[in-house]
Parts: C-alpha cells; sequence; structure tokens
C-alpha cells in the first residue's frame, strides 16, 4: 500500500531542492526507460552492502500498518536500505500516472525540473526519501533531491535520482519508470514488488538538472565501479614512487 507523498512539505524542498538551470541550454529530451547495468553488475553492488551499519535511530515500515523492520544503513560512500518497491505515480500527469489510473495521485512532487514543471513519473527513474524525522535525517547524510541511486531488483540494476519525498514513517518508494525498468509492474494499483528492492544513494552525489537521465546513468555506472573496488569518489589510485636519483657528480 502507498501512502501519499509528503510533496507539499515546502520547507523540505527548498532545503534540499537542486539549483534550477533553464533546460534549452541543457537540451535535455525525455528518453525511454530501459535497465542499465554497464560493468557493475547486480551481485557486485549486493556484495558490498551484505552487512548493515545502521545510521537511523530506528526502523521503518514498508507499508501502513505494517511493522517497523526496515533500517537505513550506511558504508563511507553510500546510504542504503533493502524493501519492497510501492509504485510512485507522482508528478506531470500522463497517460499511465494521472488521477484516473491512481487513487492516490498527485501532480506535485518534491523536487522540480529545470523548467519549473513536476518531475514525470512515467518517464523518469527516481525513488522517494522518507521526510525528515527523529528516525533519519536523510540530508546528514549526503543525500538530497537529485542525488544518484543505484536501484538493484534480482539481477537487474536501474540507476534513478533522488526525486520525491514521502512518509516520514514508511520506506521503499520508487517512480513508475524506476520499476518498468527493473521488470516490476509499475500499475501503480497493484504494481510494484512486495520485497527484495535495494536502494543504494551515493553520498553527496547530484545531478543537474534533475531530469538529466542520461548524466545520472553516467554517474552512476562512475560512482558504481568506485563503490564495488572500495575507492571512494576523491580518492585515487596509489602512484609509485621511485626512489630518488643519485647525486650528481
Amino acid at each position: 500500500m502507498r501512502v501519499p507523498s509528503l510533496t507539499l512539505a515546502v520547507a523540505c524542498a527548498a532545503l534540499l531542492a537542486p539549483a534550477a538551470l533553464p533546460a534549452a541550454r541543457h537540451g535535455i529530451a525525455e528518453e525511454p526507460v530501459a535497465w542499465h547495468e554497464g560493468d557493475v553488475g547486480a551481485a557486485d553492488l549486493l556484495a558490498k552492502v551484505r552487512d548493515c551499519t545502521q545510521i537511523s535511530r530506528g526502523r521503518y515500515r514498508s507499508d501502513e500498518g505494517a511493522p517497523a523492520t526496515v533500517p537505513v544503513c550506511a558504508t563511507r560512500d553510500a546510504v542504503f536500505w533493502k524493501a519492497d518497491l510501492d509504485i510512485d505515480c507522482d508528478g506531470r500527469p500522463g497517460p499511465r500516472c494521472n488521477r484516473r489510473t491512481d487513487p492516490l495521485f498527485s501532480a506535485a512532487t518534491a523536487f522540480q525540473q529545470s523548467d519549473g514543471r513536476h518531475l514525470s513519473a512515467e518517464s523518469l527513474p527516481y525513488i522517494v526519501v522518507p521526510a525528515v524525522s527523529r528516525i533519519w535525517n536523510h540530508g546528514d547524510h549526503g543525500v538530497r533531491g537529485g542525488s544518484v541511486a543505484a536501484v538493484v531488483y534480482r539481477n537487474r540494476v536501474q540507476y534513478a535520482v533522488v526525486g520525491d519525498i514521502g512518509s516520514r514513517g514508511i520506506i521503499g518508494e520508487a517512480s513508475y519508470a524506476t520499476a518498468r525498468g527493473l521488470g516490476i509492474s509499475p500499475d501503480p494499483r497493484g504494481g510494484g514488488a512486495a520485497s527484495g528492492v535495494t536502494y543504494i544513494v551515493f553520498k553527496d552525489s547530484q545531478v543537474k538538472p534533475i531530469e538529466d537521465h542520461a548524466a545520472a546513468v553516467a554517474t552512476g555506472q562512475r560512482l558504481a565501479r568506485l563503490f564495488v573496488r572500495g575507492k571512494g569518489p576523491g580518492v585515487r589510485p596509489p602512484t609509485s614512487r621511485r626512489p630518488p636519483a643519485a647525486p650528481r657528480r
């Protein structure tokens, strides 16, 4: 069961929304969604998040009325959680996401495109993070609007951005496009996955403009490579040191 996203939480959006840039300057066009793996496979990513160092003060529910069993965990370079996937169809209405297809539809998302329009759940892979609460403040761990995420389900990896803010007590939600890219039914009424979805958000990453999915994929693949190799984004490979040259005579 999905609960309505807190898209009217103006304070959160104002604090976390990335700076708007003119869309025409970047020539961004909406692309068909496809799942991307690159040279980093699902198994590689899952091996790096096998163990949980919990950073949330409590645990989240996967659905309204379910027990709170989902912690937010972290490594040096990413935060992650393992949950279900409920379908978020919020944002700009389209043929698949609108008030007729989704009884919980909202025409707003917490973060907006560079042209000021709300995101399109149909075309943009994005994930939803819980609103700031005593359980967890995502901003304290380098997670904000436009942060890059690798969403893993079975043998598939879908790169996405943080695009909306949801309930304070529930976790495990992503856009129609994210579900479709993972091979999960994106139907907002009965789709989604009951379990087995891993969300990995790379700390302090951000795509601008937020709607540039190609940039999210390129950034996600680069950060995923560093992540599985145990190298942070700012870490350079070690260089060999040559012995000092003998003094000239």
